[in-house]
């Protein structure tokens, strides 16, 4: 016997699957933009390197396409997480642009601050990054990521008060 899936449950997965879609399309065109002096493979060479350390940039196209799938697959993370959180920070905050803001500043700091520390990305000893990298990466997660998913969650929130309003009524 087929399982039922719930319209709304349906409706969700979609939604996060298209802003998993969006937001990992904003982030890699921007990240290829910021650093346009760059050939674009190696910025995925770069992201492949998590996980495969230098013999990433020694790679052909596989560790293109690794690089371009790790990057997808932590924007869907990120996405689905901040998607499913935005009920309770709506609630908290009341104001969709400040939600955005935290996501993207949130997810600056867990990747940069959890996630590249722990994989196999090397960076000089002693190196810091620079405050307007700080800032660009920041102002770059919070367009493309803290936006979309908030625009997309808050439409969907939206959809679901009305329906519950009008089921009342």
């Amino acid at each position: 016997m087929p399982i039922k899936q719930n319209p709304e449950q349906k409706s969700t997965i979609k939604n996060i699957l298209f802003t998993g879609f969006i937001t990992g399309t904003l982030d890699g065109l921007a990240a290829m933009l910021i650093n346009y002096k760059v050939n674009p493979a190696f910025v995925f060479k770069f992201i492949a390197s998590g996980a495969f350390g230098k013999a990433a940039f020694g790679g052909g196209a596989e560790m293109i396409v690794a690089g371009v799938l790790f990057h997808y697959i932590i924007a869907f993370a990120f996405s689905a997480a901040f998607y499913l959180a935005y009920p309770f920070f709506i609630n908290g905050l009341r104001n969709k642009y400040a939600v955005a803001f935290i996501y993207g500043m949130a997810a600056w700091i867990v990747m940069n601050i959890g996630v590249v520390p722990h994989s196999k990305i090397t960076m000089p000893p002693g190196y810091r990054i620079p405050v307007a990298t700080i800032l660009t990466g920041m102002a770059t997660l919070i367009i493309c990521i803290g936006l979309p998913v908030v625009l997309i969650a808050d439409r969907q929130n939206k959809k679901k008060t009305d329906n519950h309003v009008a089921k009342k009524a």
